[in-house]
């Protein structure tokens, strides 16, 4: 889903060799990808932007689907995207990627930069949508990427240093070791 070309290993998806296809050619694929950083056009309103989410959709582009979801975006739909908070635009960046009707989301940090209440909004709007579709979360906010997940891999180092359901990450001793001071 991303730009950077894989270098080892392969990505399939839905039985299609993705690993050497470009971004929107993974997006076609069913993959919704939110990047770590300003996942945003900043000069485009926060419509605009829902909207180029929604391209892929058969008929007349709808992003209710978005409000509903992040109902605060409802209020900023005229307002360039570039004078929102940064919870706003995670709001908006996931908003987007959801209109695309993924089938797997990726999200890359999705709470870094944001205010602790926003932190708390987001990761319910993930559970609530974790039921519908597959979410892959890369997030060092540890609380949260267990309270979203059913499962849990901690990465140390390039290599899986930890895996299992959610409640058996959180409940190994090791996983102190792991954690950030």
């Amino acid at each position: 889903a991303g730009e950077l070309k894989a270098t080892a290993g392969t990505l399939r998806f839905g039985g299609a060799e993705l690993q050497h296809a470009a971004p929107e050619r993974r997006s076609r694929a069913g993959i919704g990808y939110v990047p770590q950083d300003d996942a945003v056009f900043g000069s485009m309103s926060v419509r605009e932007n829902l909207l180029l989410g929604a391209v892929r959709r058969p008929g007349k582009p709808d992003i209710d689907e978005a409000l509903q979801i992040f109902p605060k975006l409802a209020q900023r739909l005229h307002q360039a995207a570039a004078t929102l908070s940064g919870g706003e635009r995670k709001m908006l960046a996931n908003g987007r990627a959801l209109l695309g009707q993924p089938e797997l989301l990726v999200l890359d940090e999705p709470t870094e930069g944001v205010w602790l209440g926003v932190v708390e909004e987001i990761a319910d709007r993930l559970q609530a949508l974790a039921g519908r579709m597959a979410i892959l979360i890369v997030e060092q906010h540890i609380e949260l990427a267990l309270r979203v997940a059913s499962q849990a891999y901690v990465i140390d180092r390039g290599r899986v240093a930890l895996h299992g359901s959610s409640a058996q990450v959180r409940d190994d001793p090791r996983l102190l070791t792991y954690l950030a001071p």
